[in-house]
C-alpha cells in the first residue's frame, strides 16, 4: 500500500526508527530552533509545522504506535520496488506489454478504421492484467507518439506506432492478434 504524501518523520527528524522519547525530544529542539519562522537566516515556516507535527506524533505513545505501522507498510513497498527493478526479467516483460498493447492497437485500427480504438480498461481485460500494470505502457507508449487519444476517449495506435510496428521492432506474433469474430447470421468477419 503506497500513502501519497507520506512524510517519514524518521528520517525528517534524522532519528533511527528505534529512538526513545529523550532523544527524540532533544533532535527536536535542535531542528526547531534551526528552523523556527523567527530565525533570520534559516527560517523556514513550512519545515518548522512539518517538524513539529513529527515530534508531536512521535512522542506520543499511541499516535506513534499507529504512524509506526503506516511508516513500515511505506518501507515495505519501496523494498518491493527494489526487489522489482533487481530483477532482470522485469524489463523484458515490460517490453513485451508494450508489445502486446501496441500489436493489438495495430490490429484494431487495420481491422476497423471507423472504430480504430480501444479503452484501457478493454485492453486490460484483453491482456488479463490489472489497469495499473497497463497505465505505465500506455504512457510510454503516448509519450513516444506511437499511441494516441481518440475524441472518443480510447487509444489507438498513431501512424508513428504503425511504422514501428511495421519496422519490425513490434512483431504482430500470434498471441498478441485480436481474433476475428464472426457474425452468425451473415457468417462475415466483424
Amino acid at each position: 500500500m503506497t500513502e501519497e504524501g507520506f512524510v517519514d518523520y524518521y528520517e525528517l527528524l534524522q532519528l533511527n526508527p528505534n529512538a526513545d522519547g529523550d532523544t527524540i525530544e532533544r533532535v527536536f529542539r535542535h531542528l526547531a530552533k534551526k528552523y523556527h519562522p523567527d530565525h533570520p537566516s534559516s527560517g523556514d515556516e513550512d519545515r518548522f509545522r512539518l517538524i513539529l507535527k513529527a515530534y508531536r506524533t512521535l512522542s506520543n505513545p499511541e499516535l506513534r504506535a499507529g504512524y509506526d505501522a503506516r511508516h513500515q507498510n511505506y518501507w515495505n513497498t519501496k523494498w518491493i520496488v527494489v526487489a522489482e527493478a533487481g530483477t532482470g526479467n522485469t524489463f523484458a516483460d515490460d517490453w513485451e506489454m508494450r508489445e502486446t498493447l501496441l500489436s493489438l492497437l495495430y490490429v484494431q485500427r487495420r481491422r476497423s478504421m471507423n472504430n480504430p480504438g480501444l479503452g484501457e480498461y478493454e485492453l486490460a481485460r484483453l491482456l488479463g492484467q490489472p489497469l495499473e500494470i497497463i497505465e505505465f505502457h500506455l504512457w510510454y507508449l503516448k509519450a513516444k507518439d506511437w499511441v494516441e487519444r481518440l475524441d472518443t476517449g480510447q487509444l489507438a495506435i498513431s501512424a508513428a506506432g504503425v511504422d514501428q510496428v511495421e519496422q519490425g521492432k513490434y512483431q504482430l506474433r500470434p498471441e498478441n492478434l485480436l481474433t476475428a469474430s464472426v457474425d452468425k447470421e451473415s457468417g462475415r468477419e466483424k
